[in-house]
């Protein structure tokens, strides 16, 4: 079976990774022919909305995906009339346009933050006057990792005016969202996976509930089971509000939703249609990886067991690519390079711990936490 990916970075790479013991085969539509999963199958170098590469990119896959959300709305569409797409292009519409999303969200009950979409400088005015400061205005499309958005506090005059103009002006003047600023206590994620095939294969399986930390915008650490859900609670809560989604949806593969926690529970902030970073301690910490999940639910395979494997955690490594000795001098720790130049603020790798227990996961965290750089 050849499995078509829409993109080359290191989520394709490690779809590939997770998918050659399987004896698949794989084909990826990405600009840069070297790219990160060309270290995994073929590479279509074109733009994603090339008619020329897209069907060069099709002829004889058995199922395609994509590894990131901004797939032109087009391709998509086209190549949904021609192969089995998944998860579905429906999916893809919601995650690239936050008011659609927080829109879904809300019809199927799952709390969000007050939104309001906003097109003009003087719309925000107004939504700021019933959502409140400290508010966020966000781009309704694009932006990740921190980027496309800025917080407008607000001040001691209460005069918010300044700081929506410099903000609507940075962020181009383009369609945007403005949210309530959300007071939270922890960010946790669920990723999950619904089957395509009938029957038993169509179930869907989750992992544990994933705690993450941030840092200028971009995921620093995650932790799995999540440190900050003790009794389970909040991970029920997730797995429901997740289910609802899928169902809705007819969702066919991993599925990313993050949410923040709040003193009244959750409150959902975005869904990714596609394997997660929040994820990548599956790899090693899952009996499954979500990678090879995502592989299983698209091509009609029988899901496999999502169980931790004791106490995980993964941490990014981003602006600078760590001599391996500096990672694997930490017992258990176990090193993934994605093949990228160093840039500063890009992931060019992580590395996943496994542990018996909380306790012993966090002082072997430390440990690693010294010898990683942040630029």
């Amino acid at each position: 079976m050849r499995i078509g990916v829409i993109g080359g970075g290191q989520l394709g790479r490690m779809l590939g990774l997770a998918g050659i013991p399987l004896g698949l085969h794989f084909r990826f539509l990405e600009p840069s022919a070297a790219c990160p999963a060309a270290a995994c199958g073929e590479v279509i170098p074109t733009a994603y909305d090339d008619p020329d590469g897209l069907e060069r990119f099709v002829q004889g896959l058995s199922v395609a995906t994509y590894e990131f959300e901004s797939v032109p709305a087009s391709s998509a569409q086209w190549l949904a009339s021609r192969i089995p797409l998944e998860p579905s292009p429906r999916a893809l519409e919601i995650a690239q346009d936050r008011i659609a999303e927080k829109t879904a969200f809300r019809a199927l009950g799952i709390p969000v933050a007050r939104f309001a979409a906003v097109g003009t400088v003087a719309e925000v005015t107004d939504a700021a006057k019933s959502i409140g400061a400290p508010c966020v205005l966000k781009t309704r499309r694009l932006g990740y990792d921190g980027k496309g958005q800025r917080v407008i506090r607000g001040g001691s005059s209460g005069d918010l005016a300044p700081q929506i103009a410099a903000a609507w002006e940075e962020l181009g003047r383009v369609p945007c969202i403005l949210e309530e600023l959300v007071e939270f206590t922890a960010e946790v994620s669920m990723i999950a996976v619904r089957g395509r095939g009938a029957g038993h294969t169509r179930s869907s399986a989750y992992y544990a509930l994933t705690e993450n930390v941030h840092r200028d915008g971009i995921l620093w650490r995650s932790t799995a089971p999540a440190p900050c859900d003790p009794s389970g609670e909040l991970d029920r809560m997730a797995r429901a509000h997740v289910s609802a989604l899928m169902e809705s949806l007819d969702y066919h593969g991993v599925i990313g939703v993050e949410f923040f926690v709040t003193r009244a529970g959750l409150l959902a902030n975005e869904m990714a249609p596609r394997v997660h970073n929040s994820g990548h301690w599956t790899i090693d910490g899952a009996l499954t990886s979500q990678f090879e999940n995502h592989l299983r639910a698209i091509s009609g395979l029988p899901l496999g067991p999502t169980a931790a494997r004791g106490a995980c955690a993964m941490i990014n490594l981003v602006g600078r690519t760590p001599l391996p000795s500096e990672i694997l001098g930490v017992p258990g720790a176990r090193l993934h390079l994605y093949g990228k130049p160093p840039r500063k603020g890009r992931k060019v790798g992580h590395v996943t711990l496994c542990a018996e227990d909380q306790a012993q996961l966090a002082l072997v965290l430390r440990a690693l936490e010294e010898r990683v750089a942040w630029e």
